[in-house]
Parts: C-alpha cells; structure tokens; sequence
C-alpha cells in the first residue's frame, strides 16, 4: 500500500517567521522556503526532518552521478499524492562546483558541502495569497512506529501554533547588528578588473560568447543564521527566500531567480535572470534606470545569450518541439535592483522527471556564461577559488513529481568561523570594466549590511 499525503488545515494566520522560530529555530537540520515578509501570492514551507529521516550530505569526493540516484532512488517509492502538490520531499541544495564535477569539468575543492538535502515527510505550508496554513505529512500504516511519530508530530505542531500571537503584529523587532571584522574581497577592484579583460580577450578569441565572473567576499565572526534572514527578509523581499541549515553550515537566502520549476504533469520552466540596474530613492531616477536597463542592447544579448543556452540544456529532457520562450526581456523589480528577466518552458520526455530537468540543466547558464562548458572551464582559472554553495541552487524536490528550485544569488553562506557572500556578473564584448565592478559592490551591499560589515571596504 503506497504512502498516502495527508493535510490538516489550520485556523488563523501566524506569520512562518514565528513558526520558523518556535518550530525550528534551534533544529541543527531545518528548512524555512520563504516567499517573503507581507507577502501577497506563493507559498512558505517551514520543516525539520524526524528523528531517522534521511540526510544526504554529500563532499567532493562523493560521485555527483550518487547522489543523484539516491534522490531518484527515495522518489521512486510509491505515493498517493491525489491531494495536489506538495513540498514534501527532498529540501537542500547543489552548490556550484558539485555541477562541474557531475559535467567532468575541473573545480576548486570547497569547504561546505557539495550538496546537502533531508527528506521531509512533514512540513507546516503557508500560502499567501489564501493566507492560510495547513501541515502536510505522509501516512503509512504499514509502518506502526513511523505512523505513531507522524500523530505525536501533528498534535504537538498544531498546539505550538495555535498559541503563537496572529499575523505580522507578532513579530518581534531584529536585534541590532553587532560590528564585525572587515570584510575581505578575493580579487581587488583591480584585480577583478584585469579578470574583465581577461574575460573579454577569450570572448574575442571566440572560446566564449559570454563568462559569468564572480567574486567572493568573506566576514570572519560568528552569525546566527536565523537573526542574519530575519533581517535579510525585512530589507531583501524576494519570493524565493529561504534559511537552511545543515549542522554548522547555513544558507540564509534572498533569491530573487528561479533556476527550476518542474509541475508534477511533467511541464518545466526556468526564469533565467541577466541584466542589471540600481534601484535610486527619487522615482524619476528609478524609472530611468528601468528604461535604459529594458532599452540596453548590451544588456539585452547577455540574456539572449543564456535563453538560448537554457533552451539548448532542456531540449535534451524535453518532448520534441515543446521548448518555447514564454517570456524574453521582462524587467522585476527588487529593492535594490531592476533585474532583466526571460522565462524558457518545455514537457518532459515520459519517463523522466525532476531530477532529469536537474541534472540536465545544472549548473544554470546564468551562473556560467555560454557555451556553458567552456565557460566554465574558463572560469575555473581566473576565479582562483571555490564559489561553493554560491551559484548552485536550493528548494524542493518533491514526493509528487515536482521541484521549486531556485538560484543561490544574493545569499551568505554561514559556518562557524565566519561567513561569505559571492557577487558577479555576466562579461560580454561590450562590458565596461568599472560598471562590472560597481554592479559587483551594488548586488552584495544589503548582504554586507544585514551582516553589519561595511559594504565598499577591501576592494579598492
């Protein structure tokens, strides 16, 4: 008898930053997907796993090919999933140099996992635009002791809910921001400029059309992960937020780029984001910046440049004739930038899933630059260092046949010495060197603030 998905819902609304914080808040392994403070659509998802779930945490010694038959291989068990979709199931994240080792590619030894999921057969769902609540777990009465856990697990969640204080008013204010160590830039601002020029020769020679160069910044102190997004979520909104932990490594997330969404009918899309401008305070200003970000033909060939890259990665999954661009150059606005967004869909072939879409896609054009490949063997040389968890992706690969997974950008990365923030931008013939370089500072400073560290230091 298959595993049945069960739903309870719930009276009221507790917003999932206090369920996160009475739930989870001191879990060693925990997952909060979040679609944002005064959020209006989407969902959140707040789960711990139960005590004998699985966690797969995998380093770079761990065969990528593995891993992806162990996610398979969980999936692969029968589910009744009638009730609709669901997050349950696997909740973790790729980081960018496992996607290298799965493509044969070189890439620099990290120091946080290489991907790192538990599998969550109870989680506390939030939609926003019902706001409603429900818990979610999966049944299985062949299995009395797993049954007994899930009940005990469902009264002692909806009591601790029911007594936490209604909507926003409840939340508390984030404490202060304590002063930290100064941060330390990898590559100086001149450092990253010769990069850019090393970048546009290769392009010049034909070995690339465009190279995703990144950067890294790391804060040395100890964070706690959970005060570090309470803050990022009152100044960063974005609907693919998140926090997971696994152990003494973090993610704390502000994503505002879909990497994969994958409907358990088999439909599969991928927002990718290229092209930026700065928000500014005086709306005439903002609306400007807009305007030459949409009206930008450099700006727009980046994005071209990774639509037909993306197009080319999911033809190799999808039914024949099914890719199609659903969405070219749309601007979405954050509130620190104007991003240029484009959106490729596709049908999968039958007989191939999520982790297919995955594995076929990853790691995502608009982290590598195109042809991908090249690019990314580019990369690995002038970057001089691991990216890690930064330009992987982190969400759901769920019970039902789906996945929600979105793009390790404007994220920290937390351990217990300390914590890094990756920042970068797609290089193209046309860039000039000192807007990289400024577009690097603009997409990491609310990262920097939320960690209390001065946003400009250490690249000059």
């Amino acid at each position: 008898m298959p595993r049945r998905l069960r739903r309870r819902p719930l009276p009221g609304w507790r917003d999932p930053e206090l369920v996160h914080l009475e739930l989870a808040g001191g879990a060693p392994v925990s997952a909060w997907l979040d679609s944002g403070i005064d959020a209006s659509s989407g969902s959140s998802v707040v789960a711990v796993p139960r005590d004998g779930a699985k966690v797969l945490v995998a380093g770079d010694d761990t065969p990528p090919a593995d891993v992806f038959e162990a996610l398979r291989t969980e999936l692969g068990d029968s589910v009744d999933a009638s009730a609709g979709a669901t997050p349950l199931g696997w909740i973790g994240w790729f980081g960018y140099e496992f996607g290298a080792r799965a493509l044969g590619l070189p890439a620099a030894p990290t120091r946080t996992p290489a991907a790192a999921f538990f599998f969550a057969e109870r989680a506390v769902v939030f939609d926003h635009a019902a706001r409603t609540m429900r818990l979610e777990w999966l049944e299985d009465d062949a299995d009395p002791a797993f049954a007994a856990a899930q009940a005990s697990w469902l009264e002692r969640t909806a009591a601790a809910i029911a007594a936490l204080p209604e909507a926003a008013a409840g939340l508390d204010p984030v404490p202060a921001v304590p002063a930290v160590a100064a941060p330390r830039w990898r590559h100086s601002a001149e450092a990253y400029r010769r990069r850019i020029l090393a970048c546009q020769e290769a392009i010049a020679r034909g070995d690339a059309y465009q190279l995703c160069l990144t950067n890294r910044i790391d804060v040395d102190g100890r964070f706690d992960p959970v005060e570090l997004y309470r803050r990022l979520r009152r100044t960063s909104r974005s609907h693919h937020g998140g926090l997971l932990r696994f152990d003494d490594t973090a993610l704390v997330s502000a994503s505002p780029e879909q990497f994969l969404l994958v409907e358990p009918s088999g439909l599969v899309s991928t927002k990718p984001m290229k092209g930026t401008r700065p928000r500014h305070p005086d709306p005439e200003r903002d609306a400007a910046l807009r305007g030459e970000l949409l009206a930008s033909a450099k700006e727009r060939a980046e994005n071209l440049m990774i639509v037909d890259l993306m197009r080319n990665d999911l033809s190799r999954v999808a039914e024949l004739g099914s890719v199609r661009v659903s969405g070219l150059h749309t601007v979405e606005e954050y509130p620190q930038v104007h991003q240029l967004v484009s959106t490729v869909s596709a049908r999968l072939r039958p007989g191939l899933g999520a982790v297919d879409a995955m594995a076929a896609a990853f790691p995502a054009g608009s982290m590598t630059g195109a042809p991908k490949e090249s690019a990314m063997r580019i990369l690995h040389g002038l970057e001089a260092g691991e990216r890690g968890i930064y330009a992987g992706a982190f969400g759901t690969v769920s019970v039902d046949g789906g996945a929600d997974l979105a793009m390790v950008i404007r994220s920290i990365v937390v351990t217990p010495t300390g914590a890094s923030i990756g920042t970068g931008g797609g290089i193209t013939a046309l860039s000039v060197p000192e807007e990289e370089v400024e577009e690097t500072r603009v997409k990491a400073r609310a990262l920097l603030d939320a960690l209390g560290a001065a946003p400009d230091a250490a690249i000059e």
